[in-house]
């Protein structure tokens, strides 16, 4: 039995395939489109996933759509009515879309697909999913967990902003449930848009940016309790009520009513160009810490209702890894298991699974991480990127071993140089680890400023992600812990990290940067925490053997890694984009399989 699941129309569309229950493929549109967070209908991962299946459309048993259009129209045609006559300007703009595209989205994705490849329109089954079960499918069912409480956070689906629910064997039932218009997505998200970033592009930006704020501060102080005082009312067991006179994404075009914000907070709406000063930081440093308590809270109810000891978290607020450590260190659950797609991409993952468990009723086996480690897009053979390099008439020398390549990479690394690293299947999910990547030497205290403006081309006060192997987590961190999908912060053992010198929190954000933080100062934020990586032998061998080499050379068993992309462009798919990327940044080295290709 194969199934498409397919997430579009919102934001980060994506496609995923699913054979007899096992993941075989997935990957986001914006990977073959180009085009950052791309919403579009995902015909190129959807054309992606069948070849890797092995199928065509005719073959499959069912397209699985990761929401119901009609419920979601529902809940916006209740909220517009609530509010009238505000939010008329964004009625006029929104509803053309939906009568147009998402009120007929059966007749839409038949055509989208006929247009791309005739098949039978009459035989393809098309099922619609919740999308709060999609997030909770996509968790539970890839997850090495019989049964396990489910807790999945995000902006809303239909009505749905947070679900409490429980999975055993193939079936998941959903418990609780907060509805629209209070969500803990919208909110972190309206905090986003108030710092000066991209919604639903910048809010990890807003989680690096937190500990920069000084929670000893009376500023600190006061946002916090202005955000639990007039924004939220949140409750013991962590359901919660927003305060909608200060938001405006109702029916609005904006996420806050910008002048209440300035006159609440004392400062107005920071403009993307403008620079961050302490309030900004100390403000994200206040929305963090109220997303941890309220985090942590509705945890503990998924326990007392589940009385289960392990948790599978998915949805865009899964995504906060400040918060998952939290969650994991205060040790409501002895386990916890995050989808490494938790946003809308892996709806279409989830929706896939759901409609193979649940509507055909198909047993689930549980043999370990059913994610394959994430490594679910597309690979490249040797002989198309030496094509590739042909292409661009450009000199390439291939080793002629593996030892030899990861040699003389590691000898690179250890030198100083910056390596672009492209091997085997593409990552899905936002983040790289370890087939797209960038890697370099977290010893060099030039490393992070270096990276951020000379390759990556973002905001100078982002810290960057360390990859160990599994077996050296306890050398390096404190509570060591194996987490595969970059979705947890650590912090580092006392002698690699340093105590910020006195007086360090009343710095300008620039010297805060200069401060050596620990012997690793490119991956170690201010407050002496990493997002770590954790990498297996049998996970990534490749990766894991040049960790090993490195190590060798420098006595070190750590390298920086990021995401193999700039500012505002997703992350490489195919060498062209690889080579691409490399000629157009101060990257050193690029190395895809056994090719290496230096400036």
């Amino acid at each position: 039995m194969v199934i498409l699941g397919v997430s579009a129309f919102f934001h980060d569309s994506a496609a995923a395939i699913v054979q007899d229950g096992r993941v075989i493929a997935a990957a986001q549109e914006e990977r073959f489109s180009r085009i950052k967070n791309d919403a579009a209908f995902p015909i190129r991962a959807i054309a992606f996933c069948l070849e890797q299946a092995g199928v065509t459309l005719d073959e499959l048993d069912a397209l699985v759509f990761y929401d119901k259009p009609l419920l979601k129209l529902e809940r916006i045609l209740e909220s517009y009515d609530s509010d009238a006559p505000r939010g008329l300007l964004s009625f006029l703009t929104s509803m053309p879309v939906w009568m147009k595209q998402k009120m007929m989205l059966k007749k839409v994705i038949r055509d989208e697909l006929y247009a791309w490849q005739p098949y039978n329109k009459r035989r393809l089954k098309l099922l619609f999913t919740e999308h709060h079960l999609a997030h909770a499918a996509s968790a539970f069912y890839p997850s090495a967990f019989e049964e396990a409480a489910l807790l999945t956070i995000d902006g809303v689906g239909e009505w749905a902003t947070t679900s409490i629910g429980i999975g055993r064997g193939r079936q998941i039932e959903l418990l609780r449930e907060i509805r629209f218009p209070h969500s803990l997505g919208l909110l972190y998200s309206a905090f986003t848009y108030y710092c000066g970033f991209e919604v639903n592009a910048g809010e990890y930006k807003l989680m690096g940016l937190a500990p920069y704020g000084d929670e000893s501060s009376q500023q600190y102080q006061d946002f916090r309790r202005l955000i639990t005082e007039q924004l939220i009312t949140i409750y013991p067991d962590g359901s919660f009520f927003l305060h909608q006179d200060y938001f405006d994404y109702i029916t609005g075009l904006r996420m806050t009513a910008d002048k209440k914000w300035a006159a609440l907070f004392g400062f107005p709406r920071r403009r993307p160009d403008a620079a961050l000063e302490q309030q900004h930081c100390d403000l994200a440093l206040a929305i963090q810490r109220v997303t941890e308590e309220i985090v942590l809270k509705l945890a503990t109810t998924a326990r007392e209702l589940t009385g289960i000891r392990r948790l599978c978290l998915a949805g865009g607020v899964a995504l906060n890894c400040v918060a998952n450590g939290k969650l994991l260190d205060a040790g409501v659950f002895e386990e916890i298991w995050v989808q490494p797609a938790a946003g809308d991409a892996g709806g279409a993952l989830g929706a896939a699974l759901a409609g193979f468990h649940i509507y055909f009723e198909g047993a689930r086996r549980v043999d370990g991480d059913g994610m394959s480690n994430a490594y679910l897009g597309p690979e490249f053979s040797v002989e198309a990127i030496r094509r590739a390099c042909r292409a661009q008439k450009t000199a390439y020398t291939e080793h002629a071993s593996e030892d030899e390549m990861l040699a003389v990479v590691a000898r690179e690394l250890a030198a100083g140089k910056i390596v672009g690293w492209f091997q085997g299947r593409m990552e899905f999910g936002p983040r790289a680890l370890g087939h797209r990547s960038i890697l370099a030497d977290p010893r060099n205290a030039e490393m992070q400023k270096k990276l951020n403006l000379s390759i990556k081309n973002r905001e100078g006060f982002r810290p960057f992600a360390p990859v160990i192997m599994a077996e050296q987590a306890a050398r390096y961190l404190e509570r060591p812990v194996y987490t595969p999908y970059m979705l947890l912060t650590r912090r580092l053992v006392s002698p690699a990290y340093q105590p910020l010198p006195e007086g360090y929190a009343q710095l300008p954000m620039k010297e805060k940067l200069a401060v050596v933080r620990s012997r690793f100062p490119a991956i170690t934020h201010v407050d002496g925490s990493c997002r770590i990586q954790t990498v297996r032998r049998d996970a990534n061998e490749r990766l894991w053997r040049l960790l090993q080499a490195f190590e060798a050379l420098t006595g070190e068993g750590m390298l920086i890694n990021t995401s193999f992309n700039v500012r505002d462009e997703p992350i490489v798919c195919g060498p062209a984009e690889a080579y691409a990327c490399f000629r157009n940044t101060q990257m050193d080295i690029l190395v895809m399989e056994n090719i290496t290709i230096f400036k």
